[in-house]
């Protein structure tokens, strides 16, 4: 059963100041629970339905894990409807830029939905980090994690001033306009930056001086932009199919 005092936690780590507060974030749903458990993440509290730990015994992970009912962990969770589990995980340490190989930066998107539809494109591409600007959307925020699809355990984000990283970086550093050399015309180096703003500012001007190559998708219709997720999977698929057609 959920008491009192715990679900005052769960409501309060919906909330930013809280997270830091604490170091810790939610996980909500089966689904990105049970990613968590393969990503073998410890989680601190684990809430879940008898019927969950009963189908999922083998695979917990858990410091501490309370039996709640259905009604009780929809009532307690940020989504619309979970009445599977929630996960208390602390927060992992932040990692330092790999800049080995395809950087992906995010200038201002602030939007959760589109910053955790990103990390999972980025999974999808095979991308490993994120680095994002200090104002990009919380990327432990429920709505991003869930948004994930569980692609949040496979990838790292990096919040960081993404002017002074491009200062010290040495290579190519695409950034996507509305104008701009086409992505099917554009050769990638298989070591650079891309940088994706967001929908109502793009990229702004104090990471601008730093774009050497700048990028667009060609319209083929009347629609006046892109969603940055699809933005941000297009151009990934194009720089993509250049490492299998000519890899460096």
């Amino acid at each position: 059963m959920i008491s009192k005092n715990q679900l005052k936690l769960l409501r309060a780590l919906a909330q930013k100041k809280y997270r830091k507060q604490h170091n810790c974030y939610l996980v909500q749903g089966e689904k990105n629970i049970l990613e968590l458990f393969a990503a073998n993440v410890q989680v601190k509290q684990l809430f879940a339905s008898p019927a969950f730990i009963k189908a999922h015994h083998d695979k917990i992970i858990a410091d501490d894990i309370v039996e709640a009912d259905e009604e009780s962990l929809t009532k307690a969770s940020t989504l619309v409807s979970n009445n599977a589990a929630i996960a208390i995980v602390t927060m992992p340490e932040q990692h330092s830029i790999d800049t080995s190989g395809l950087v992906l930066a995010l200038d201002g998107v602030s939007d959760p939905g589109n910053l955790g539809t990103i990390i999972r494109v980025a999974d999808w591409y095979g991308l490993k980090q994120i680095v994002v600007s200090q104002d990009c959307a919380d990327h432990f925020n429920p709505k991003v994690i869930s948004a994930t699809m569980g692609s949040f355990v496979r990838v790292d984000v990096i919040r960081a001033d993404l002017a002074a990283f491009l200062t010290d970086y040495e290579g190519d550093v695409y950034g996507a306009y509305l104008g701009g050399q086409s992505v099917h015309k554009t050769l990638f180096s298989a070591k650079g930056v891309l940088v994706m703003g967001s929908e109502s500012h793009g990229i702004r001007e104090q990471v601008m001086p730093f774009i050497n190559q700048k990028i667009t998708i060609p319209a083929f219709g009347g629609a006046e932009s892109l969603n940055v997720a699809m933005a941000t999977g297009i151009i990934l698929d194009n720089i993509k199919r250049q490492d299998y057609t000519n890899p460096q």
